[in-house]
């Protein structure tokens, strides 16, 4: 991995899994309490790193014009079979191609045609390919849904840390969403520490604002909806929270 996903991450990524098409930036802003300018910046970033690879339509080829749907179950070697996927879905007919890491039954291929003998023309392309086919069934109907565990809780916190690293020794990372009532929000970071409401061994290495990811300075003012990124050389992260999230954040991070 070469991206770590925070709570504003998954949360970007379970709404897009709900419904793409009608979920905007400014309505995932609303849920997780950061500007659109950020949702949108944090959309490009996991385009960027892969981890958001598309976006398609779920289509019912039956109501569409009155095709089939059909699972070839296949056999391909081990070795081969990120090839042979690859070659798989350049089939006419061929919509989906799934890998499983398993020795037999590794490669299920989805694809669509008008009738049965279109549905047998591409059984003979993939057999052509290499691929035994151990099994193919019609498909009736296939329901998507978005992965639970980066879904909302019951109350979406709007003050606490977004995601929390331990180092090695006591040091900690920490990201926090500046709260408009934080004490740090109006200060520098200069200003910050000299007032006694930032630790000095508390370094802010990262500042997400909007659209931009800012390289902080001493003179640089911390701004309400801020996403900050701090390294905290003690460990003292409840102290980090509160400066720039307020009291009411410090119970809620473990």
């Amino acid at each position: 991995m070469d991206h770590r996903l925070d709570e504003i991450d998954r949360r970007i990524i379970y709404e897009l899994m709900c419904d793409a098409r009608n979920t905007s930036a400014p309505t995932i802003a609303d849920q997780v309490n950061v500007s659109p300018g950020t949702i949108r910046n944090r959309i490009d970033q996991l385009e960027d790193h892969g981890i958001i690879r598309g976006y398609t339509a779920g289509v019912d080829f039956e109501r569409a014009d009155g095709h089939l749907t059909n699972l070839y179950v296949c056999n391909a070697p081990v070795s081969e079979r990120k090839v042979l996927a690859r070659e798989a879905s350049a089939v006419p007919g061929v919509t989906n191609v799934r890998e499983l890491m398993t020795g037999r039954r590794n490669l299920h291929v989805m694809a669509v045609g008008e009738d049965t003998e279109a549905l047998r023309r591409v059984s003979r392309a993939l057999s052509k390919l290499g691929l035994e086919i151990e099994d193919e069934t019609l498909v009736e109907a296939e329901t998507d849904s978005p992965y639970g565990a980066f879904g909302p809780d019951d109350e979406v916190p709007s003050s606490e840390a977004t995601d929390f690293i331990s180092l090695t020794g006591d040091a900690n990372v920490v990201d926090v969403t500046v709260r408009r009532d934080a004490p740090v929000v109006g200060r520098t970071l200069e200003a910050a520490v000299r007032d006694g409401v930032l630790d000095d061994d508390s370094l802010v290495i990262a500042i997400e604002r909007d659209d931009r990811v800012l390289t902080p300075h001493g003179t640089t003012e911390i701004r309400p909806d801020d996403i900050v990124t701090v390294l905290s050389r003690s460990g003292n992260t409840d102290r980090v929270i509160e400066a720039f999230a307020g009291d009411g954040a410090v119970e809620t991070v473990d």
